[in-house]
């Protein structure tokens, strides 16, 4: 396979509000909607519409949602064959979102914190040329990816942290960080990880021995920090919410990784994805599949070889 992802597996329940709620508010509610999603799982299933070859590592519940989860990535064309279906509750995730995009997010963990790093498992992602992970609630699920990311060999690794996993400092996470082929942040989480700005942080990173850096920015577009630093402008839209932009923006640089591109067409096809995602409610109605972006791909000079 071209990428395996390991990471929670999520039914994301959606809000649409006027504004973020403060302690003791009462806001209603304009829409909701249900959809799958979880970081990696949300990457993954962009990249398989990109026309990757894609699997998955994770658990979801014996429930209603758990079938529903399965259901998508199926869909997706996400082989799933080491999802598992554990007894009990499927992970859950709360989201409000505002009308300028903005979000609060609330997560359950459920089976995912069941996560183990078995030998079908271990066997599962070194057939993959990058297994790229995102963060879990729970310890156990983190000790399993350490785990994985120690015997990988020759198996690139691709990481986006988020905020749980970015709170864990860079001490505790030096162990994976030198492994990484990429590692995606946004502004606020390397902040987090390093105690730094985002340039600042990308060059101790990369002297923590991360390959490539990639910082979004929101409006401002991407920092990308490989053997050079760049800075890529955002690509204008029409923002309706931002939950899953940072998944969209992995999955256009983690395809242009693998098709030999270099760290600039990478992060300008991931700030494309990215405006993409936002410009619908949900991680995944936004993504975009491989025919809407040929003429695209030709603008930014992509090596078609």
């Amino acid at each position: 396979m071209d990428v395996v992802g390991v990471g929670a597996l999520n039914l994301d329940r959606l809000y649409l509000v006027e504004r973020i709620a403060s302690a003791g508010d009462e806001v209603p509610v304009i829409s909701s909607k249900e959809a799958p999603g979880g970081s990696a799982a949300n990457t993954i299933v962009g990249l398989a519409r990109l026309v990757a070859a894609t699997g998955f590592i994770g658990r979801v519940g014996d429930d209603r949602e758990g079938e529903f989860l399965l259901e998508a990535m199926e869909r997706e064309g996400v082989d799933r064959g080491e999802i598992k279906v554990c007894e009990g509750d499927s992970g859950l995730v709360l989201a409000f979102v505002d009308r300028r995009g903005e979000r609060a997010m609330y997560a359950y963990p459920g089976v995912n914190d069941a996560l183990a790093m078995d030998e079908s498992a271990l066997e599962y992602a070194r057939k993959a040329r990058i297994v790229h992970m995102s963060s879990f609630v729970g310890d156990r699920s983190y000790e399993a990816q350490r785990r994985l990311a120690s015997e990988l060999g020759g198996v690139k690794i691709s990481l986006a942290p988020g905020t749980l996993y970015a709170r864990r400092g860079l001490e505790e996470m030096e162990a994976i960080l030198k492994k990484c082929e990429v590692l995606f942040l946004n502004r606020e989480e390397i902040g987090l990880l390093t105690g730094k700005g985002y340039e600042e942080g990308a060059a101790l990173l990369r002297a923590k021995g991360v390959r490539n850096v990639a910082v979004t920015l929101g409006p401002e577009g991407c920092y990308v920090l490989g053997d050079e630093g760049l800075h890529l402008p955002a690509y204008r839209t029409e923002v309706v919410d931002t939950t899953g932009a940072g998944d969209a923006f992995a999955a256009g640089f983690l395809f242009g990784l693998l098709h030999g591109q270099g760290a600039e067409a990478c992060g300008r096809l991931g700030n494309r994805c990215a405006s993409l995602c936002v410009s619908k409610v949900g991680a995944r109605d936004g993504l975009p599949h491989r025919r809407e972006l040929e003429g695209f791909l030709r603008e930014i000079g992509w090596n078609q070889g």
